[in-house]
């Protein structure tokens, strides 16, 4: 079963994604650049879900750059997932490593769209790479 991490600090949104993505996805959550370390340092995962504002000493952007920086995790696709909706917003997120970028709210079918075709585009980039 595929991996999926979420990156929230919002109690409800963790627990609408998670009923959303469980059938296929095997899923963990944390809801601060604390525990995401502790989740990436010792998981692979096949998409990220990333909200920008999350607790502690990091947001989400800053997570993204460091996860495309690095060797081992950089080709993981990453949805940006936020409330923060202003185009600078955006802006910000797409030069930070954002593969998609959607705020909230969303219907589950464009969210669930928006995953299959990050998985997908992640699997032909792998098969073009072999």
């Amino acid at each position: 079963m595929k991996k999926m991490l979420i990156v929230e600090d919002d109690d409800l949104t963790q627990n609408v994604l998670s009923k959303i993505f469980r059938s296929d996805f095997q899923i963990d959550i944390c809801e601060s650049a604390e525990e995401f370390y502790q989740s990436y340092s010792s998981n692979r995962y096949d998409i990220i879900i990333m909200d920008i504002s999350l607790r502690g000493s990091k947001h989400g952007l800053e997570l993204t750059k460091e996860i495309k920086a690095s060797v081992d995790h950089g080709s993981t696709p990453i949805l940006c997932l936020t409330a923060h909706a202003l185009v600078k917003d955006k802006k910000n997120a797409i030069e930070s490593g954002i593969d998609a970028f959607i705020t909230k709210p969303v219907s589950n079918n464009i969210l669930k769209e928006t995953v299959a075709s990050l998985l997908k585009q992640r699997s032909v980039r792998k098969d073009i790479d072999q």
